[in-house]
């Protein structure tokens, strides 16, 4: 899926001397944490969100540092300091190198830029022209549709006994060869041990993702590799047959 397929359009977004109170009534009224900035050309020249108003002198919040860190900043930093919390234009408060991407960017690419970035938002650029943006709640709307968009159910018990294998079989953390799987009318019952009690719940929701798969029984116990110790299911101990 790319970036055109969930981004939003068109943009609510600012320019960059509008008065930053300007900024604030408009990502209360839309509900949103943060707004592209733009020059009157439309192109994108920064960002300013919820973050960037933390510090203000108006609010008695702006950064103070103690006097030895005075010294070490030099006069730069306290001086962006100032002007972040007392500037009056979007120009002034806002990030400038904002992250972009184009509209035919995978959205594993948006994912990992907003991990390593730890930005909720990503402006969508055609050239330098704003044409978009892409927000965790697009992610989340896509994520929504995939989950409605329910696969074709595997026909019958052996063809969803052969899926999970192969679903198995392509896991590196996978231990397939200490697993077994009983399907009946899509029920599945697991038996087998494993040495992590995560495989067992990595397994189970692997289970529940194959289609036509009805119900999941564990029957699986882990092995503590170190003590040896058997610890069964928790649905074992409170059904134990």
């Amino acid at each position: 899926m790319k970036v055109r397929d969930v981004m939003t359009r068109p943009v609510v977004s600012i320019e960059s001397e509008a008065p930053i109170s300007l900024a604030i009534r408009l990502m209360l009224q839309k509900k949103i944490s943060g707004l592209p900035v733009v020059d009157p050309a439309g192109n994108l020249v920064g960002v300013v969100t919820e973050g960037d108003f933390l510090r203000r002198a108006e609010t008695g919040t702006q950064f103070t540092p103690p006097r030895w860190l005075e010294f070490l900043m030099g006069p730069g930093p306290m001086a962006r300091d100032y002007v972040k919390a007392h500037g009056r234009r979007v120009s002034e408060v806002m990030t400038r190198d904002a992250k972009t991407v184009d509209e035919d960017t995978q959205l594993n690419d948006v994912v990992a830029l907003m991990e390593r970035n730890h930005i909720k938002r990503v402006p969508v650029l055609r050239g330098k022209k704003l044409v978009g943006i892409v927000t965790r709640a697009n992610l989340l709307r896509a994520l929504v549709s995939a989950l409605h968009a329910a696969p074709a159910a595997c026909s019958g018990d052996v063809a969803i006994r052969e899926k999970i294998f192969r679903e198995l079989n392509s896991e590196k953390w996978a231990p397939v060869a200490t697993i077994d799987a009983i399907v009946r009318s899509g029920v599945v019952t697991l038996s087998g041990y494993v040495l992590d009690e995560r495989q067992r719940t990595a397994i189970k929701v692997l289970v529940e993702n194959v289609p036509g798969v009805k119900a999941v029984h564990d029957d699986m116990v882990w092995i503590d590799p170190v003590s040896g110790v058997t610890i069964e299911s928790e649905e074992r101990l409170r059904n134990p047959h």
